[in-house]
């Protein structure tokens, strides 16, 4: 099983970019964020065509995601806490519990929007810490808007009062790692310098100036699962792309 994660940054806008990727790659799982469409504007009839079932968890010119998959979903969730944004959606798939998140950016830090971001980590702590109890196949994809480290950036001084990279921020992700989550992408590339999203400012795609902030985090009994990880780097290479690519695994 194939399964992507990948910030679109409006799949209305991006609809033939996102078609070309199904169609050139063997995914059966793909989870959106950033789709920026209200639920009458959203692509379905086109998407459906290529063979994919949907859920999407849906706003007006913000943020919202969606899980697109060649198996059948049952029990969609679309909210973990009480929160007005679309942020967050989780659908069952054969064995597994996949969840989609868009992590709040959080910038500039000191404000409304960086307090949010914690919260919004911390609830989704708890929530994590209530699954893996459960003992269930857990996938959790998606737009994570953190750096763990000075490997996931072409250059950390860049970023040191970003909300990106505060040590509350990174500590979050940690203590949601902690309770027995991987990092995919880290677990096939230990050493690897690579990245997922690359600022549409100051030629960074064309510098490699990214930063890698898309994963995929799984339980152990999953990670026993992995074959392989990786990143699409090429999808960001096309005419009119997503400022993010997509991320992936083969299970």
């Amino acid at each position: 099983m194939y399964i992507s994660s990948f910030n679109v940054n409006s799949i209305n806008a991006r609809i033939n970019n996102l078609i070309d990727y199904l169609n050139n790659h063997p995914i059966d799982v793909i989870l959106l964020q950033e789709i920026k469409s209200v639920e009458e504007n959203f692509p379905y009839k086109t998407i459906e065509d290529l063979g994919y079932n949907i859920y999407a968890n849906c706003q007006k010119s913000y943020n919202g995601v969606a899980v697109l998959s060649k198996f059948e979903m049952t029990n969609p969730k679309f909210s973990f806490f009480e929160d007005t944004q679309a942020r967050f959606l989780e659908v069952d798939i054969l064995d597994y519990k996949i969840i989609c998140v868009y992590v709040p950016n959080g910038n500039p830090v000191n404000t409304e929007k960086y307090t949010y971001k914690l919260d919004w980590l911390e609830n989704f702590y708890s929530y994590c810490k209530s699954l893996v109890k459960t003992n269930k196949k857990i996938v959790i994809g998606g737009d994570f808007n953190i750096i763990q480290s000075n490997l996931d950036c072409y250059n950390e001084d860049d970023w040191t009062d970003d909300a990106l990279f505060t040590i509350e921020v990174k500590k979050k992700l940690r203590q949601i790692l902690h309770l027995g989550f991987h990092d995919s992408f880290r677990a096939k590339n230990s050493s690897k310098k690579a990245f997922s999203y690359w600022d549409y400012q100051s030629g960074a795609w064309q510098k490699d100036n990214g930063i890698r902030i898309d994963l995929i985090l799984l339980t152990s009994s999953v990670m026993d699962e992995l074959k392989n990880s990786g990143i699409h780097k090429d999808v960001r290479g096309q005419t009119k792309p997503s400022d993010h690519t997509p991320v992936w695994i083969e299970l």
